[in-house]
């Protein structure tokens, strides 16, 4: 399976195409660089972004080493970091690379290569068995960060040199701290008259926010007679503000201050250079977290297989990443007439009037965005009023507290599927940064949800099978009681091959089988189906077990593929006396248990898998009355944390703490099985169990 791009690349096994395509996607479209090299550090997969950085096609590259395709020095540096992941078998983080890319045009050859920094991480990949199979380079640009920091370290030298150039701003009071000497600096810079500075002096010229604090923190230094250092914003003569470091100081003759000398100092320019800083980190910060929240999207979608888990994935990583209060997912129905809310792990959200069905004509925020296939923004109540109608969105807006709005359409082979929806509870502009975040994040959603639904029908159609092949209504016999349960794997959401059946036999004996047909969805349902109705076909002919199994074996060996694993217990049993035989095409081995004998297993011969050859082999056996016999699939007894053995002893020690009571109603006891076995562990597998219990006899009083 090969994927959309121009990099040729292997083959890849157990993706599916969805799967493979996004992939493939974000490695073509995001701003990274990626490559792959082998241990012998030949590249084996570039993607066209790292190519164009050296002037060359992806396919130029493969096959070759850095020495054979870079410059000597940037070869050298990528060569030393692929040797210390294939040597130490560790990642190298945030690595710096250092790469010039050569001038354009004929116009431009005389002209130096620009210079481009990149942070770089090296992964060691390893194969099933844990062996390195290479390392995989994941590369960022970021010459235009080093840039900008360079700009503001720049600006802050030079508002520092400016600063220490400068000569101070230096003003006078008498002890009381009243203006005694023209300041003609000070007037300079705030276009103060000599009367008005004597009137008012420095003070007046403070920043009103600033104002009260200052001249309390003034008066107390001048009572207390010690160091006024402070800092304060000043209003310049041209109506501006500029930020001042301040420190006034008693001068003293003996005991007694004389006067207070006070310098200001201009740190605007430092101030700016903080603010900048400031907020170039946090812009820095947010396309990090944005970053993360793509790549933190792109691993849980991968395990999100139906819509419901998409959209909760979806609404959650847009949520924090952009900071909404709501968010929805709506999607078309198969008239392209209607949008309908999806709401995730049926949760509920309010959105788009607050209502869960609405028509593409509606005035909405989807279905702008799905009708007209565009981002649709509304940053406030009156932009949403300009841009759908005030009295047709008056009534929303008195109804809800939103303020601002954010559409998105979802996109399938360039048609819309449906919409992505964010709000906000006040107004709120939506950065350049933030719309391209937010498309790439409703591409993502897109092509998860179009696979979810492709799943989803998959799943019913799988699911519709197999329900139809199991009994409705499981046989009754006065002589012997009968119940079963199906439990079918919630972790992948899909149906498997499980399956049970009991039916009469022309002499009136009962047949039972328990079967599992290997794998999941609609081809282990249709392989379940098959066997079971090839089963009940042989066994009306001959119902002898082994006969039946047999039976089985050649038209398994000539209908299905090699790789297919089944298998199945068969019985016959006689419900007047109890009397029964068994064969065994390796199932797990039955359960018998009852009031007043210890729990066992079948000691009959397990036999191999359907289509394997065998000569197969049956058993008999007897139900006494008041005991009983169970049948089930590997499913219970067998996971992740818990092999077969350890899950065989596990259910003879369940049924062996059975009370009397749950032995004798088969009903409880295969639910009590169900729980027993099952608890504490995630289920991954079906699970069915089939029992059958023979009541113990009445004996008719007598007079």
């Amino acid at each position: 399976m090969s994927t959309e791009t121009s990099v040729p690349h292997p083959r890849v096994s157990g993706l599916e195409a969805s799967d493979s395509a996004l992939f493939a996607t974000l490695i073509k479209e995001a701003p990274i660089a990626f490559a792959f090299f082998d241990t012998e550090l030949r590249c084996r997969r570039v993607n066209e972004t790292l190519a164009g950085v050296h002037g060359a096609v992806a396919g130029d590259l493969i096959g070759r080493r850095p020495s054979e395709m870079l410059p000597a020095d940037l070869a050298t540096a990528m060569e030393a970091a692929l040797r210390k992941v294939l040597d130490e078998d560790k990642s190298v983080l945030d690595a710096d690379l250092i790469m010039r890319l050569p001038a354009g045009g004929d116009t431009e050859k005389d002209l130096p290569p620009e210079t481009r920094h990149w942070s770089s991480s090296w992964f060691p990949s390893h194969g099933a068995e844990g062996d390195i199979l290479g390392v995989a380079l994941i590369a960022v640009d970021v010459t235009d960060r080093r840039r900008a920091e360079d700009v503001i370290r720049r600006k802050e030298e030079r508002y520092r040199s400016l600063v220490e150039a400068s000569s101070q701003v230096v003003w006078v009071t008498d002890p009381q701290g009243r203006v005694s000497e023209d300041a003609p600096e000070w007037r300079a810079i705030t276009g103060q008259t000599f009367d008005d500075y004597a009137a008012g002096g420095w003070p007046a010229v403070i920043h009103p926010e600033d104002r009260g604090r200052i001249e309390a923190a003034w008066r107390e230094c001048v009572e207390a007679e010690r160091t006024f250092e402070t800092d304060y914003r000043v209003r310049t003569k041209t109506g501006a503000y500029r930020h001042y470091d301040v420190r006034a100081v008693p001068i003293r003759r003996g005991e007694a201050v004389v006067e207070w000398v006070g310098a200001n100092t201009d740190v605007t320019g430092q101030r700016e250079a903080e603010e900048m800083r400031g907020r170039l980190t946090e812009q820095l910060s947010a396309a990090a977290l944005r970053t993360a929240r793509l790549q933190q999207a792109t691993s849980m979608l991968a395990e999100a297989l139906t819509v419901s888990q998409v959209v909760q994935v979806i609404t959650e990583v847009g949520r924090s990443a952009i900071g909404a209060d709501r968010s929805a997912v709506a999607l078309l129905d198969d008239d392209k007439l209607r949008l309908e809310i999806i709401t995730p792990s049926g949760a509920s959200d309010p959105a788009d009037f607050g209502r869960e069905l609405f028509q593409v004509s509606d005035p909405s925020v989807m279905s702008v965005a799905v009708r007209e296939s565009r981002p649709f923004l509304a940053e406030s109540p009156d932009e949403l009023r300009l841009q759908l109608g005030r009295a047709e969105i008056d009534p929303f807006l008195q109804n809800t507290e939103e303020r601002a709005w954010v559409g998105l359409p979802l996109l399938a082979a360039g048609a819309p599927i449906g919409a992505l929806r964010f709000a906000f509870t006040r107004p709120r502009a939506i950065t350049e940064e933030e719309r391209v975040f937010l498309e790439a994040l409703a591409g993502q959603c897109a092509l998860a949800v179009e696979r979810a639904l492709l799943f989803e029908r998959e799943h019913k159609t799988a699911e519709a099978l197999q329900r139809s092949l199991l009994p409705d209504v499981l046989l009754q016999l006065p002589t012997m009681q009968l119940a079963a349960r199906y439990h079918p794997a919630t972790r992948h959401v899909q149906v498997g091959g499980d399956w049970y059946d009991a039916f009469r036999l022309p002499d009136d004996r009962l047949a039972v089988a328990v079967g599992d047909v290997m794998g999941k969805g609609v081809r282990a349902a249709a392989g379940m189906g098959r066997v079971r109705n090839a089963l009940r076909a042989l066994a009306l002919n001959d119902p002898r077990p082994a006969a039946v199994l047999s039976g089985l074996d050649r038209l398994f060996s000539a209908t299905e593929d090699v790789e297919q694993f089944t298998t199945v217990a068969y019985a016959v049993i006689d419900p007047e006396t109890g009397a029964g035989v068994l064969s065994n095409a390796g199932h797990p081995p039955p359960l018998l248990l009852g009031p007043d004998t210890s729990a066992r297993l079948s000691t009959a011969e397990p036999g191999t898998p359907l289509g394997w050859p065998s000569h197969r082999q049956q058993a008999s056996f007897s139900i006494t009355p008041g005991n009983t016999v169970v049948f089930y699939s590997d499913g219970l007894v067998e996971n992740r944390r818990r092999g077969v053995d350890a899950g065989l002893d596990e259910l003879v020690g369940a049924a062996a703490d059975a009370t009397p009571e749950v032995v004798g109603d088969p009903e409880i006891l295969v639910d009590f099985l169900i729980d027993r076995m099952l608890a504490g562990y995630e289920q991954d597998d079906d699970v069915t169990v089939l029992a059958l219990h023979v009541p113990p006899k009445t004996i008719p009083k007598t007079m």
